[in-house]
């Protein structure tokens, strides 16, 4: 059995998540660290035996014995980095969003494709137990023909602005940083949306150069329409509500719940009956995402979230903040894609 050298770039929170999905994992091995933080990289380095710690993310793709990197960067540092990877013919992981304009995904499109490794983007919320549960239910036809969707992200960031913040970058609107999330859980399970329309205010985040509330009206194939909300100035605990409506019932679940609500209608009785599914809380389940990355390395096989589908998310996302400031619908367009 392969076995994959990975290396992470950014040990923040989240890098240290994918450092414990790889160290769950019998087939990868971490070979490296990298982070422009001294104090950090030698923490993470000292977390196992023979790990190499890097200040520079170049030294880490010169290394011979390093298959695959995991990037947990800044959203603006992406590109730069995905793009040498793939030149130095390693394998990505890349964060969520992929990018934060057009023009960078198409250049790490073309990037992917030039290149014979893997690239795939860390779309969490496909490896949620409660969402995995739920598109199980949907596509057995448990609730269904879907006519309704909706999912929201809630997370206060108002003790994570620090000045100076990369957050604080008016390219990273809430709605694409976190929203795109539920951006992709939506399209994950309804199809792309083809037009959306979007109001939006700052009420909450003062600093911040972006709007804190948004609600996108979003319009998906099979005439089926949907709702995204994003606030991240609210006042309660970090939430990824979401529910589907279904002709023969629904779906309520999130990623912090141990449990999922299904409401079905009773073949004998004709009422609508609700049913608590007990579910795993993972919310960031980079076990499971490290997991399914080395399958595909291992085995050769197809990513879930390539390059291109991980540019769809963004595009939709940036589709929706267009809305929000031109208050018309804004139809959204996959083709301006392509590199």
């Amino acid at each position: 059995m392969k076995e994959v050298n990975y290396a992470v770039i950014g040990l923040s929170g989240m890098g240290l998540a994918h450092i414990t999905g790889i160290t769950t994992d019998p087939r990868a091995r971490l070979a490296a660290v990298c982070d422009i933080d001294a104090s950090r990289r030698d923490e993470a380095a000292a977390l196992q035996k023979g790990v190499r710690a890097y200040g520079d993310y170049r030294d880490v793709l010169t290394s011979r014995d390093v298959d695959a990197v995991v990037i947990v960067v800044p959203d603006q540092l992406h590109r730069e980095i995905a793009v040498a990877a793939l030149a130095a013919g390693k394998h990505v992981l890349c964060e969520k969003p992929m990018a934060l304009t057009l023009e960078d995904l198409r250049a790490m499109i073309g990037a992917s494709r030039a290149s014979d490794r893997k690239f795939m983007v860390g779309q969490i919320c496909r490896f949620t137990p409660g969402f995995l549960a739920a598109k199980k239910l949907i596509e057995e036809g448990a609730i269904g023909e879907l006519f309704y969707v909706e999912s929201e992200y809630a997370h206060d960031y108002a003790n994570i602005l620090k000045p100076g913040s990369w957050r604080l970058d008016p390219l990273r609107h809430g709605f694409l940083g976190g929203g795109c999330h539920a951006v992709d859980l939506l399209r994950w399970i309804a199809g792309d949306p083809e037009e959306v329309s979007a109001f939006a205010n700052r009420k909450m985040l003062a600093d911040c150069p972006t709007d804190d509330c948004m609600i996108a009206i979003m319009k998906f194939p099979d005439d089926v329409i949907g709702k995204v909300f994003v606030s991240t100035g609210c006042k309660r605990n970090y939430t990824m509500r979401s529910a589907f409506y279904g002709s023969k019932g629904t779906i309520i679940t999130d990623n912090t719940s141990p449990n999922m609500q299904a409401f079905r209608v009773d073949s004998t009785c004709g009422y609508t009956v609700p049913m608590l599914y007990p579910i795993s809380i993972s919310n960031h389940n980079t076990i499971g995402e490290i997991r399914t990355f080395t399958d595909c390395i291992v085995n050769d096989t197809p990513v879930p979230t390539d390059a291109f589908e991980g540019a769809k998310t963004v595009c939709a996302s940036l589709a929706a903040i267009r809305a929000s400031h031109s208050g018309t619908v804004e139809k959204i367009d996959y083709s301006v894609l392509e590199p």
